[in-house]
């Protein structure tokens, strides 16, 4: 009953996407920006002067679901990484606006050799449970996230790294082993760096109650009820503005809403765009994040190139953007990149809709009326529900039956990260690469050994692996452009949209969205 339901509405679903309602246009994707020359970094800025009478006020911040975790350098979290970014610290950072690289507890660095790049901390600094951040501190983090008995979801942002090596206290080297790797600054401003006797000796608790060297601190997490942090008033960057912050989990978008309206929360994260009316305030811009569907390309019938292209044939993205995102999306061109990561290749174009050569190439290869397995989940993306759904009726408009699973969170990350040869026939899921470089995209989505690969092509492995170490500019660009056409030629995945940030804000709270679509409270004030 429950599966014709699902279909049911799917099916009512697809009939309003081909209606197509007219929708808001989408802001145009960030332009392709210059990265800065690594062994010239900017001066470390001044930190900020703590506002008068010190922190004041709280906020409550909604956020997708619970996260599965508060160990910073484990799980490929969303959840955890929008709370965790408020308490731990990078070597590097973005600037929030142009995405250029800054320092943040590193005052600079250089490339020292091929393979070596050296980081200058800044002093005095310790970790909330008085812990010195340290070189040492420093080697001990990028080792930890590196180590195979770790298996950290988090090895695409840092896959180049081999060993830290501490210079003297306060000077610390990263290595590189198997080539040079020009995206290592890059790398650093994910990198979160934690306290090595607290995380060594109780991992367990360690995971439960963060400890780092960022603005906020950690009070407690009542699972499945929210998170708070409160203001380090010793924070070495100078005390943050808002005393106090909560993160609620809230899954349903209805219930997101009714709570920002009833003045009960101050961030509402993936503000579904109807709810835009009926807000007091809110703000959207281009995002990151991708919406993709894992192919299992190693089982019939989806192992057969013409049937992944089929699937991604049957899907109407235009009509999807307009009817179900109300144009706060654009379409991804045949890629999971923007034109401001490196690597984007602009020679490639969307598959069109064209159910008519979606239902031809799966009669060619006898894969009319095949069931698909379709998992999913709900909440932690804007409309990602909905979106499975409507992907569904519209495979199952040209011929095929989708069995749709809607799983819990946990599970759903669990199976992400099981490999591929756990791997369901289709597995909705979204990509954001705030690294802005297509290694992290590539190496982890469309590699043989990928974390999150399903797909293997021996020619797009070498490509990538080359490019890694590849310190040519351009050669290392045409590199990634033949590694995105190969993918996009044998329809590694289904190609879907590129989201919009939408976020509704209560009247007081001052906030301006980051080009990375990180949330760091430190940068959020109260107005009276």
């Amino acid at each position: 009953m429950r599966a014709h339901l699902i279909k049911i509405l799917a099916a009512a679903l697809l009939v309003s996407l081909i209606a197509a309602a007219c929708g808001t246009p989408a802001p145009p994707p960030p332009e392709a920006t210059t990265p800065p020359e690594a062994t010239t970094p900017p001066e470390a800025t001044t930190p900020p002067e703590p506002p008068p009478g010190g922190p004041s006020g709280s906020i409550v911040i909604v956020i997708g679901g619970d996260p599965s975790t508060l160990d910073p350098q484990f799980s490929d979290d969303g959840n955890e990484h929008k709370i965790n970014d408020n308490v731990y610290e990078h070597l590097l950072t973005r600037d929030p606006a142009t995405g250029e690289i800054l320092p943040e507890l590193a005052e600079s660095w250089e490339q020292i050799d091929d393979t070596t790049w050296r980081f200058y901390l800044r002093e005095g600094i310790q970790f909330h449970n008085g812990e010195p951040l340290n070189a040492e501190a420093v080697k001990y983090s990028a080792e930890r996230i590196i180590d195979p008995e770790f298996n950290s979801e988090q090895i695409s942002f840092v896959a180049t790294i081999t060993e830290g090596r501490v210079v003297d206290e306060y000077t610390v080297d990263i290595i590189t082993g198997e080539g040079p790797d020009p995206t290592l600054p890059a790398r650093m401003t994910w990198l979160k760096i934690v306290p090595p006797l607290y995380s060594a000796e109780d991992p367990d608790e360690f995971a439960q109650a963060p400890v780092g060297t960022g603005p906020y601190k950690f009070v407690e997490w009542v699972r499945g009820s929210h998170v708070t942090l409160e203001a380090n008033e010793d924070y070495w960057g100078g005390a943050p503005s808002i005393q106090e912050v909560t993160w609620r989990p809230i899954e349903e978008a209805a219930t997101r809403l009714a709570s920002l309206q009833a003045g009960e929360v101050d961030l509402v994260t993936d503000l579904i765009p109807e709810y835009l009316p009926q807000v007091e305030k809110s703000v959207a811009v281009p995002g990151l994040e991708f919406s993709w569907i894992r192919i299992n390309a190693n089982v019939e019938p989806t192992n057969d190139v013409r049937v992944r292209q089929a699937l991604n044939y049957a899907i109407d993205k235009d009509a999807i953007v307009d009817a179900l995102y109300d144009g706060y999306a654009v379409k991804a061109e045949g890629q999971i990149l923007t034109p401001g990561h490196f690597g984007y290749n602009p020679d490639v174009e969307a598959y069109p809709y064209d159910p008519d050569m979606a239902r031809d190439l799966l009669e060619e290869a006898g894969a009319t009326g095949a069931t698909l397995e379709l998992i999913g989940e709900s909440g932690r993306w804007l409309k990602d529900k909905e979106l499975t759904e409507a992907i569904a009726a519209q495979l199952e408009a040209v011929g095929l039956n989708i069995d749709i699973n809607i799983v819990e969170w946990s599970d759903w990350l669990d199976l992400l990260f099981a490999g591929a040869a756990a791997a369901p026939d289709l597995q909705y899921s979204s990509h954001d690469n705030v690294l802005l470089d297509a290694d992290r995209t590539l190496s982890a989505l469309f590699t043989t050994d990928g974390s999150q690969s399903a797909y293997g092509n021996s020619r797009v492995d070498e490509l990538v692996s080359n490019a890694r170490t590849e310190t040519d500019v351009e050669l290392r660009e045409q590199m990634y452009h033949e590694a995105v056409q190969i993918i996009r030629d044998e329809a590694a995945c289904i190609f879907t949209i590129n989201l919009d940030n939408i976020y509704g804000l209560s009247a007081n709270l001052e906030f301006s969205p980051r080009l990375d679509g990180r949330l760091f409270v430190k940068d959020m004030t109260l107005s009276e």
